[in-house]
Parts: structure tokens; sequence; C-alpha cells
């Protein structure tokens, strides 16, 4: 049988020290003693570990992308997927190698996880929904090599960071069915600990106030946690009222999804008794049935400024911007009635 090749955990507990310890070691950085350090070295020479992640010179040729664990894998996830094919593709142009990790948001060992990293990888990109918390930045922080967050955004904290435009994506949605004639709007909100999310809302409420549209609380359900789940379950609640909108703005395609099933269920016809719209373009987005009026989220352009930033880190540029903004487009397809257009054509 072939011998497995000795990996850091073998070296750490080998030598009798943390895995950090041997981080610090592998990547010649300071924080352990010299005692240490020269123990460390001959247990790896002993035991023949090698970083394979390196050139001849020693320097990692590897950028490190870590991603929340969801419900689905995530380079089949419509969300992640397209992210990691963006952040990929420049990578591997510049020559780059890629490590994909994921992490679970309650993870207690998100320490080592960031500690194996940093043997591995010259600067690491960290995407999720935008809920990671200054603590969990903390953790990334301390293996000291360059990091760039995706869809998240801390207060105080010059991380530089990629964000998709939210808000104007909530905003342009939400007037794209005030143009169309709709007045009775009913919205399907996500949970108000994703920034990106609460960005998209409030873009959806400051569209709606332009135009002196009231959204009445029924109509703007609880989220329930769940793709797409959620929707479903938000959409029932809202055809069981005596009243139902004209239209409904969902905060994510995932969410559409469930919310139109739920609208075929009561045997509502979209977009003749109720419209609906949403925010991602997902790939399924384009193939309901109707196809699914939604904004465009560039995830993939997202991708690729994430690699770039990264990169002009790991060269040692200090003026990188703290936020870039990818702008998003309207995609309109057949999921929202033009009352105005019908108005005007009678």
């Amino acid at each position: 049988m072939r011998k497995q090749r000795p990996n850091m955990r073998d070296v750490a507990r080998q030598a009798g020290v943390s895995l950090s310890a041997v981080s610090l070691v592998v990547n010649g950085k300071p924080g352990v003693s010299a005692e240490i350090r020269e123990h460390v070295q001959q247990i790896i020479s002993t035991l023949g570990y090698k970083n394979t992640l390196t050139s001849d010179n020693g320097v990692s040729q590897a950028v490190g992308l870590l991603i929340e664990k969801s419900s689905m894998p995530v380079i089949v996830d419509s969300f992640y997927g397209e992210i990691i094919r963006g952040f990929q593709t420049e990578a591997q142009r510049m020559g780059y190698h890629i490590v994909l990790s994921m992490f679970d948001r309650n993870v207690d060992n998100l320490d080592e996880l960031c500690a194996s990293l940093e043997t591995k990888v010259k600067g690491l990109v960290v995407a999720n929904d935008g809920d990671i918390t200054p603590q969990m930045i903390g953790q990334m922080q301390a293996i000291h090599i360059p990091l760039v967050l995706v869809e998240n955004y801390i207060l105080n904290q010059k991380i530089p960071t990629v964000l998709g435009d939210n808000f104007m994506a909530g905003y342009t949605i939400m007037r794209h069915v005030l143009d169309c004639g709709h007045q009775a709007v009913a919205v399907l909100k996500g949970p108000t600990k994703y920034s990106s999310l609460v960005q998209r809302l409030l873009g959806i409420y400051a569209a709606a106030g332009e135009a002196g549209i009231v959204i009445p609380p029924e109509w703007m359900p609880k989220p329930v946690s769940g793709h797409p789940h959620k929707g479903y379950m938000q959409m029932q609640e809202i055809l069981r009222l005596p009243h139902r909108p004209t239209a409904v703005v969902a905060i994510s395609d995932k969410t559409a999804l469930g919310a139109m099933e739920a609208i075929k269920e009561h045997a509502l016809r979209i977009p003749e008794d109720i419209s609906i719209v949403s925010i991602d373009d997902i790939a399924e987005s384009a193939y309901t049935r109707p196809p699914l009026t939604t904004v465009r989220i560039p995830k993939y352009e997202m991708g690729v400024v994430a690699f770039e930033k990264l990169q002009r880190l790991m060269q040692g540029e200090s003026e990188v911007p703290v936020q870039s903004i990818v702008y998003s487009d309207l995609i309109v397809r057949e999921s929202c009635l033009n009352i105005k257009q019908l108005a005007a054509e009678a």
C-alpha cells in the first residue's frame, strides 16, 4: 500500500505543539521560541513533510477561498458557484492554484481551519451571505496573510471588501414594479442578520417611499429559515389574507422560486393574477414558468474583483480600496404584468 504523505497535523502531533505553532515555523514567521522552532524543523525533516503548494523558492503559489457551507454543494450553488468560477478563472490566469475550504457559521475550530490554510496559501478570500462577525474576522486575521471579504462589510475595520450593489438592486426592482403600475405590493424579506439582504430591503423601502407607497405589515411576513421553503411559507401566509397584492417583490431569486410554487398551488396565474419579481438572476430564474424578472447581481465579476484586490495585497500594496461595488442590471422577463401598458392599449 502506498504510504500516505505526512501533513501539518502529523508534524504538530509528533512535535507535541499546536497546529498554529507549526504554521509559524513552516511560514518562517515569528511567534515561537528558538527551541520550539528548531524542534519542529527537526520533526519536519524526520517525517519528510513538504508544503506541496509552493514554488521551488518556497513561495506559496496558491490562494484560498473560504466559503460558508450551505444546503447544497458550493460548486453547484447558484450564488457561490459563480463567485468561485470568477475567482478561479482570474487566479489561474495569474498562475495561482485554488484551495477551496468551507466553514460552518457556528464552527468551533475556525482557528484550526485558518491555521491549516496559512501553510498552504498566500492570501485568503472569504465569502458568505453577509453575517460574518468581528470575532470571526479576528480569527481569520490572526494568521497574518492578506484577507479580502465578499458580500461582507465590517464597520470600523479596514478590510478590503467586494460587494454587490444591493441597495440599488432593491431600489431598481421596486421601481420597476411601480413603473408597471402596481401599488398593492408585498415584500418577501430575508433575515436581518445578513447585511446584503438588509441593504436590498432598504432599497425597496426607498423606492416605495419616493412613490408614497405604504406596504402593510401583513404583506411583509417574517422570514423562516431555508431556501426556497422560506418564500413558499411567506407567500402562503400572504395568500391566506382576505386581500392579496397585485405584485410581490422577493428579496432573492431562491425566495421567489418558493413563492411561485405557493402561487400556483392557489390556482393563480403569474403574472395575470399576481406578479412576482426578485433579485440575483441565478441560472434557474431564466427557466421558471414564466421566466422571472429580476436584478442581476454580477457574482462572476465579484469573484474576479476579489482576486484582483487580493493580488494587490499579496504584492504589498497598502492603498487598496476598502470597498469595491460591483453594479447590478435589471433583467426584464415575463413575471411582472405591466398594468399601465395594458390600460393604455385598452
